[in-house]
């Protein structure tokens, strides 16, 4: 590879350190999780994007199922009918995730939460951890381990039943 002056540039350029990811620059990532003292697969290992984000996706159906059959007692515009899911939403997750550790959306898709100190997550990390999910940016920053900024917040993990 020319540098454009006749000479030939050393190593890889600066662009394929850092556009092929943390991998291609040469640091080791492990298996999520197991930094934590998870294991690698199976029950208790950290769950993966596509289990979570479909969890995700049924509980948030969930709520606006919920908001649609309030709307029409209530005749509930578009606008307030919107608001209405996210507020059902959040106390689904708020509630649910506080006392049991898992919402109807992770249940289905066998994922639960849990704290990385071992006690049960509570109320108050609950919630926490919900009014960042509906913050939505801390839920999209992840660390190597599959943990959003509201699990980071609430040290907290979303792992496999």
């Amino acid at each position: 590879m020319s540098t454009g002056k006749g000479r030939q540039a050393a190593g890889p350029r600066w662009t394929q350190t850092w556009l092929g990811g943390a991998r291609s620059a040469g640091a080791d990532l492990g298996v999520p999780g197991t930094r934590l003292g998870l294991p690698e697969k199976g029950s208790g290992a950290a769950a993966g994007y596509g289990r979570r984000l479909l969890a995700l996706f049924i509980d948030w159906g969930l709520s606006l199922l919920v908001a649609s059959f309030f709307s029409r007692l209530f005749e509930w515009t578009p606008p307030q009918r919107s608001l209405w899911t996210l507020v059902i939403f959040g106390i689904q997750v708020w509630l649910l995730v506080g006392l049991i550790g898992t919402t109807i959306g992770k249940r289905l898709c066998g994922i639960r939460v849990v704290r990385l100190d071992g006690r049960p997550v509570g109320p108050l990390w609950s919630l926490a951890r919900t009014v960042l999910i509906l913050l939505v940016v801390p839920a999209l920053i992840w660390d190597r381990d599959n943990r959003g900024l509201h699990d980071r917040a609430a040290d907290t993990i979303v792992v496999n039943l």
